[in-house]
């Protein structure tokens, strides 16, 4: 990001406010590129919630391994037990404690997830970020993670789970997609390119 769009970005934040005036929650599917999109919003210097922390914690909480299968069953526990909306429920503590105008979620799975945010949250955003099967293995294989598949079998395995909660809804019915198939360059400016619509958008008819 050029240093005039980070300027802007820094004039355009209200003064300190509990409840934040845009809310962008980022979905995709695993190795899609959610954590790289992620990082290139932090720059803007927007505080990231990651809703996958809330299911590791509890992993860790219940001496749980956090592998692929262990964390795909607590996901899927957490939501049977608690509702389909309980890991966004459990990520409102964070968002309270954040002072921004702007807060970026990142793992959306369900449009449960969605609906309860949009509830909390005049304007919510949603983007999500595609990429290829082929693609997204690759690159898992290569992050390897704990909790990211080590063949492509358990991959499929993950990618079924994730589908099963709805991923694939809230992906097609997403404000704005994103397709992570080239270079980082490319994402990034195709990143920058949305964030900045997001935020005019928002606040076309509004004075910084």
């Amino acid at each position: 990001m050029c240093e005039e769009q980070l300027i802007q970005a820094r004039e355009c934040r209200i003064l300190p406010s509990k409840k934040p005036s845009i809310v962008i929650g980022i979905a995709g599917m695993p190795g899609s590129g959610k954590d790289t999109v992620k990082n290139i919003i932090s720059r803007y210097g927007f505080p990231v919630i990651i809703m996958g922390d809330e299911v590791r914690a509890e992993a860790k909480r219940r001496n749980i391994k956090p592998t692929p299968e262990n964390l795909g069953r607590l996901m899927l526990q957490i939501r049977a037990e608690e509702g389909p909306d309980a890991v966004a429920k459990r990520c409102m503590g964070k968002i309270r404690d954040l002072d921004s105008s702007v807060i970026v979620i990142n793992g959306i799975r369900s449009p449960s997830e969605v609906e309860f945010f949009r509830r909390n949250f005049e304007s919510f955003k949603v983007i999500a970020i595609h990429a290829s099967p082929k693609t997204r293995f690759k690159r898992l294989l290569e992050r390897g993670r704990s909790d990211d598949p080590k063949d492509w079998e358990t991959f499929v395995i993950r990618d079924r789970r994730e589908l099963s909660v709805g991923l694939g809804e809230v992906i097609a019915m997403a404000d704005y997609m994103i397709v992570n198939e080239g270079t980082l360059e490319e994402l990034e400016r195709e990143v920058n390119r949305v964030i900045e619509r997001v935020i005019k958008g928002e606040r076309s008819d509004r004075k910084c």
